[in-house]
């Protein structure tokens, strides 16, 4: 929603205030201020994938299929990497890319090659048609994304990009290192 000057306005408050309001009252002293965040970042979250599927779903191109592409891409050349370096890289399971793999291979989009350090162990490499897909797509999609952001001024975006990074790490630290508390 825009104000007169083309700016965004900020609602006053929205379902996730309403939620952390209800909580307050029917529980009087449960804690309920991550219901800020965490529901905000939830439904941002789902809002975001929606988005991306529909966005790659109009440029032709499926999400999983984006994601390899664009990750032997980023790599730089000469786009490869072992299939463990693709999930490390891409937050998904050996089994998902191995998938991925599977379906951009017939497609022409990527081939397997043995390892030339031991000849055992397999790249992943992104072939000419692949390199043109990604080409075709990633300014389509980030234009568009910059669109989906164009609420925020440049150093808000900086802000959230920095407190989400923060909040990310210690998160994925968490994860990794702790067990989480039960549930009561």
């Amino acid at each position: 929603m825009m104000d007169g000057t083309g700016a965004a306005e900020t609602p006053s408050s929205d379902e996730a205030d309403a939620i952390a309001a209800a909580w307050a009252r029917e529980r009087p002293g449960t804690p309920v201020a991550s219901i800020g965040v965490i529901t905000r970042i939830w439904r941002l979250a789902k809002l975001l994938e929606d988005d991306r599927r529909e966005t790659m779903l109009r440029l032709g191109m499926d999400v999983g299929t984006r994601d390899l592409l664009s990750t032997l891409r980023r790599a730089g050349p000469p786009y490869r990497l072992p299939p463990s370096e693709l999930a490390r890289r891409s937050l998904v399971s050996a089994g998902a890319v191995s998938q991925r793999v599977a379906r951009c291979e017939r497609a022409g989009l990527v081939r397997r090659l043995r390892s030339p350090e031991d000849g055992r162990g397999v790249l992943v490499e992104l072939t000419a048609a692949g390199h043109a897909e990604v080409e075709r797509t990633v300014d389509d999609l980030l234009r568009h994304e910059e669109e989906l952001l164009s609420a925020l001024s440049t150093e808000q975006r900086a802000q959230l990009s920095d407190l989400l990074r923060i909040l990310l790490s210690d998160l994925t630290a968490r994860a990794h290192h702790t067990a989480s508390p039960p549930l009561p």
